[in-house]
């Protein structure tokens, strides 16, 4: 049956005091993205240190990570990988979504894929990679948008970008706990021109010829001294099952098709081009299309698909005549889990500050635990919710 999600806990949202003007006004000021959402108690913070497993359904995770025959398991996808991948900081890649940058190179490499609208209302991706020793290169690469960043900034990922909006994103971008890897345009004072470079593409603007190459990536890690392994704070975004298990979540809804901005034009990001996910009960697997199209990865030629599909609700608004965004990453709102073929209906949490990302509950308030493999977050525009589909 076609399902539209409006708001789960529309009258939580009532009672949450935002910190700026309502969604559609014009404002150039730079807004607090770290305090909307934001709810007015203070919740008790949960460490990893704490070490509190989920008590859904009573499903064994994964709590210490061990090394065994050089490998560890992933904090991003919860799968065996070569150690040295599960210790080093992931990259935080921006990559543009809109039809005419296709096809992307080396998004299938990617852990985790977090999408976003843009002024235009498209939408823009941002893919973390822990995994990218294989690539010779990623990308085209695109501009930066804080409330990229700030989501960045939970994963101790090394941002990537090439361009900025820049009243938004340069004192941000600047700052020292922001480790970027940047091309030199105007806004960026410590700029890594030796990561960037074109590639031929005869037809595409020249916006969408601008690469991240690996070899300069790795030359201006080192040369910015930046720190390359994950710090003993770190806090992993997911909590996964355990080996030789799958959470089944058997008595949910079954929904096999999941539509971010439904099927028909709108201006919450997802409408201009109408991607959507298709459920594969023979691999556990949503694989993605776009513009009535399966979205392929130029590098290996194959369809994106990952195991967990996430929809973000965020607040809103649009900042200025140029109809640049604002969303609010900080605080707490709804958000729609789909794994093995099931929806959960539950929220995100994140009030431990900048370095720590959103956490996943149900509507018991338990921490979801996700099905090993790469996740897409889709974040939703909050005031455009009621166009999310699903069947």
């Amino acid at each position: 049956m076609k399902k539209n999600h409006k708001y789960l806990f529309y009258s939580l949202f009532l009672c949450i005091p935002l910190f700026f003007t309502a969604c559609g006004k014009n404002e150039a000021d730079e807004l607090p993205l770290g305090e909307v959402n934001e709810a007015p108690a203070e919740p008790e913070a949960v460490t990893e240190s704490e070490d509190v497993a989920p008590e859904e359904e009573g499903l064994p995770v994964i709590e210490d990570r061990k090394v065994v025959n050089g490998e560890m398991q992933s904090y991003l996808t919860g799968q065996w990988v070569d150690e040295k991948i599960a210790t080093r900081r992931p990259l935080a890649v921006m990559i543009p979504n809109n039809a005419q940058a296709m096809p992307q190179y080396g998004l299938s490499k990617a852990s985790i894929i977090y999408e976003a609208p843009v002024e235009g209302r498209i939408t823009r991706l941002m893919a973390i990679f822990e995994d990218y020793d294989e690539l010779d290169h990623i990308g085209p690469i695109r501009s930066s948008r804080d409330y990229y960043i700030y989501v960045a900034m939970g994963y101790e990922a090394i941002y990537c970008n090439w361009g900025l909006a820049r009243p938004y994103v340069e004192e941000l971008i600047g700052r020292d706990t922001v480790q970027n890897i940047s091309a030199a345009v105007e806004g960026i004072h410590n700029p890594s021109d030796e990561a960037f470079g074109r590639i031929s593409r005869p037809g595409y603007a020249t916006e969408f010829t601008g690469y991240l190459f690996i070899d300069g990536l790795n030359k201006a890690i080192e040369r910015h001294e930046y720190e390359t392994q994950y710090d003993e704070n770190y806090v992993p975004q997911f909590t996964f099952i355990a080996d030789d298990n799958f959470a089944e979540y058997a008595e949910n809804e079954d929904v096999t098709l999941i539509y971010p901005g439904g099927k028909e034009n709108n201006a919450g990001g997802y409408g201009a081009y109408n991607p959507y996910f298709k459920y594969n009960a023979s691999d556990k697997l949503y694989y993605r299309f776009q513009d009535d199209k399966e979205q392929i990865d130029e590098y290996n030629k194959e369809q994106l698909a990952v195991s967990n599909v996430v929809l973000q609700y965020c607040h809103g608004e649009v900042r200025d005549e140029k109809d640049y965004l604002a969303f609010g990453v900080h605080g707490e709102g709804d958000a729609l889990i789909f794994t093995n073929g099931k929806i959960i209906e539950g929220t995100w949490k994140r009030y431990d500050g900048d370095n720590t990302p959103a956490k996943f509950y149900d509507k018991d308030d338990n921490e979801i635990v996700f099905n090993q493999g790469k996740t897409w977050i889709c974040n939703i525009w909050q005031e455009y919710g009621e166009f999310v589909e699903y069947e």
